[in-house]
């Protein structure tokens, strides 16, 4: 008898994961219109343009009134699908709507960063925190290859280490083709090896707080800098964005560095993760960047190279005009004495 009720038993069990698994795999057409009615609320209160929130928030309740999402979707390709259209309508690629199996738990005011993704998920030992390649090529050329701006606390001490090896080469080189940004305080840590004193960088203003927060580099750097003189040659694609497109801004504002390659994404607008439903949460561009020089920002535009080069070919260019540089370098038996 134990073994009969054992195989029912089992039976249920595997019905029962069957029917979970169902529901895992398909959003219902209620579900879909509370997130975007979540999605459109939040958006028109908090994005950083008040108008385009306002634009953004009443197209996709439109849209959700008539169904314009499939019912039979699932939650992940709904959420990828909403992700493009918010894109789409507001020329943001900050947006992005999330998708969580795990419940995600209601805000608290007390918890600082409650929603932000783990540093391991997008900037970890797997992608050795963004450092790719750090070198030195012919002609004393240092050649830095960084694919993402991890968090300082997780990758200071990479940048550290990388910084001081390049910190004798005559030429840098920094190769942010495929950086799709990461944490704006490595990017103010890393500027700050290129100059000699500290430097005001692109304050940012919030929405919804309507305030204004300046930002400078740090004024000590652990390890070598580089310095603020020598000749630095920074390669962008439309793949670079965020953080990666601040640091090349407000660098290139500076006149401390040159450009090479295409305009790069062009998304100037930071964002915070929030809770829409039990399953769902929005990164929301609340933010805008201001560089102190230019008095604006790269969003939807992108920083401009100062060399236009096709991608694939900049790294080419950079090294063409590094070598031309140190070959305008005066001689030992040129340099003044002392």
């Amino acid at each position: 008898m134990k073994y009969i009720l054992l195989a029912v038993s089992l039976a249920l069990g595997s019905c029962c994961a069957v029917a979970a698994d169902l529901d895992a795999s398909v959003i219902t057409a209620n579900s879909q219109r509370e997130v975007i009615e979540q999605a459109a609320e939040v958006i028109q209160a908090r994005y950083v343009d008040p108008a385009i929130g306002r634009k953004v928030a009443q197209a996709i309740r439109q849209q959700a009134n008539t169904d314009a999402f499939k019912r039979d979707r699932g939650p992940e390709a709904f959420a990828q699908s909403l992700t493009e259209e918010l894109r789409k309508l507001s020329g943001d690629g900050h947006f992005r709507i999330n998708y969580s199996v795990q419940p995600v738990p209601m805000p608290d005011a007390n918890a600082a960063d409650q929603y932000e993704e783990d540093d391991d998920s997008w900037a970890g030992p797997a992608i050795n925190h963004g450092f790719e390649s750090v070198r030195r090529l012919d002609s004393d050329i240092g050649y830095l290859d960084l694919r993402v701006f991890a968090p300082p606390r997780v990758a200071a001490d990479m940048l550290q280490s990388a910084m001081t090896l390049l910190a004798q080469s005559k030429v840098l080189i920094i190769d942010l083709r495929n950086n799709g940004g990461g944490d704006s305080s490595m990017d103010m840590l890393m500027a700050a090896y290129l100059l000699d004193k500290p430097a005001e960088m692109s304050a940012i203003y919030d929405r919804p707080s309507n305030r204004l927060t300046r930002a400078t580099s740090p004024v000590w750097v652990p390890g070598r800098r580089f310095g603020g003189s020598k000749p630095v040659y920074v390669l962008i694609s439309h793949k670079t964005f965020s953080a990666a497109e601040a640091f090349a801004y407000d660098l290139q504002a500076m006149k401390r560095i040159t450009v090479v390659g295409e305009a790069s994404g062009g998304g100037a607008h930071p964002y915070e993760r929030r809770r829409l439903t039990d399953h769902f949460l929005i990164k929301l561009p609340e933010m805008r960047s201001i560089n102190p020089i230019t008095g604006t920002d790269w969003q939807g535009v992108g920083v401009k190279p100062d060399v236009p080069t096709p991608p694939e070919l900049a790294l080419d260019k950079a090294l063409e005009l590094a070598r031309a540089a140190i070959s305008k370098e005066p001689g030992p038996s040129e340099k003044p004495a002392h």
